[in-house]
């Protein structure tokens, strides 16, 4: 199959997800996806969706054959012989159904790979069976990101290998506004999808100054995984002064991506505060620029609760309707965590059957 074929079916995060927890207890998938986009996250979402499988997270590049199994010498009626004892990490001792996840399989020693051909294909490791319920998959970077993961044809054979797209900046944002990410980040990155684009699209990496691309020699850029980190940085800024956050920010996502969020973080100061949304929200400021509105409604989907919806709503209907639909749209989220309180709220569901108009195009 040719790459642009294998780019066009590349799968989401979520679709991937789904094909390891409905057929990894046969079958082992390979996921091949650009760094720090989150295929070590699967493992995370995969325990959640199965409480009863013990996960277990196996590091191919800090092992050797060694790592795998040990020798032990067993009497066995006055005879010896060797068994060979089974590293904890893979879980085979619990006896439970698992999760194995075999991360940076590409990067492992050619030995490594040889002893893991037995779990992977056969679901045992020497004489140890595993649980049928276990389910086994496998990460690795893509090859033409040139950071070592070699993978021979017969290796690739014994596995299902599906590549994973990057998330766009707006699946990125609706996960971030789940998981705590700073609501300065998310309005950049709303305002730049530049930022999720794929090397693989961009023959001069001058093109796209901010992502990792093989032709340049980027110490630091942007990925799902450093701007995550970057979020840590900025919801500790109250403590730096300008010289030192955007110092920090340049060694996490890289000189034009720190240079360009410092600017965008000035915008913060445009924002009302919490306090004053809650206490007077017919009042309270209205940001000048979209930008700043943007943050504004996701700083409040990350923090809204019950006490202030109200409030919100009442504040939300002085936006404009680009912005009041972004908020309605991160509550209809799949995965919004919050999103039961606030659609049970009256005045959120009197607002949606007034402008039940602007979801129309979801209707099939």
């Amino acid at each position: 199959m040719s790459n642009s074929a294998i780019r066009m079916y590349a799968l989401n995060i979520d679709q991937i997800a789904t094909a390891i927890r409905t057929g990894g207890n046969k079958r082992t998938i390979l996921v091949q996806g650009h760094m720090g986009t989150g295929k070590s996250s699967i493992l995370k979402m995969l325990a959640e969706d199965l409480p009863n499988h013990v996960p277990c997270y196996f590091d191919c590049t800090t092992k050797d054959l060694g790592d795998i199994q040990l020798p032990k010498l067993k009497d066995l009626d006055g005879k010896d012989y060797v068994r060979f004892a089974t590293n904890e990490e893979l879980g085979v001792h619990l006896g439970k159904p698992l999760i194995i996840m075999v991360d940076e399989y590409g990067k492992a020693n050619p030995s490594v790979k040889l002893a893991l051909t037995g779990l992977m294909q056969e679901r045992k490791i020497g004489t140890s069976k595993l649980h049928p319920d276990t389910i086994i998959f496998a990460t690795t970077n893509l090859g033409s990101e040139g950071v070592g993961d070699l993978l021979p044809p017969h290796a690739r054979n014994r596995m299902a290998v599906v590549q994973m797209r990057k998330s766009t900046n707006l699946e990125w944002i609706e996960w971030g506004i789940s998981n705590e990410i700073d609501h300065t980040l998310l309005g950049w990155c709303k305002d730049n999808p530049q930022l999720f684009a794929s090397f693989e699209d961009i023959k001069d990496p001058d093109e796209n100054p901010y992502i990792y691309h093989p032709q340049a020699q980027r110490t630091a850029f942007f990925t799902p995984r450093s701007a995550e980190a970057a979020s840590d940085w900025l919801k500790q800024r109250e403590h730096f002064d300008d010289q030192t956050l955007t110092g920090l920010l340049m060694g996490t996502i890289g000189e034009r991506g720190a240079m360009d969020l410092m600017a965008f973080v000035k915008l913060a100061d445009q924002l009302p505060s919490l306090e004053s949304i809650k206490k007077d929200p017919k009042n309270a400021k209205v940001p000048d620029s979209a930008s700043a509105v943007c943050m504004v409604v996701y700083r409040t989907l990350a923090s809204l609760d019950k006490e202030w919806v109200n409030p919100w709503m009442e504040y939300m209907v002085r936006l404009d309707k680009e912005a009041q639909g972004m908020f309605a749209n991160g509550v209809r989220a799949p995965k919004y965590s919050k999103q039961s309180m606030v659609m049970t709220n009256k005045k959120f569901t009197d607002w949606a059957m007034a402008n039940n108009y602007m979801f129309a195009g979801d209707k099939k």
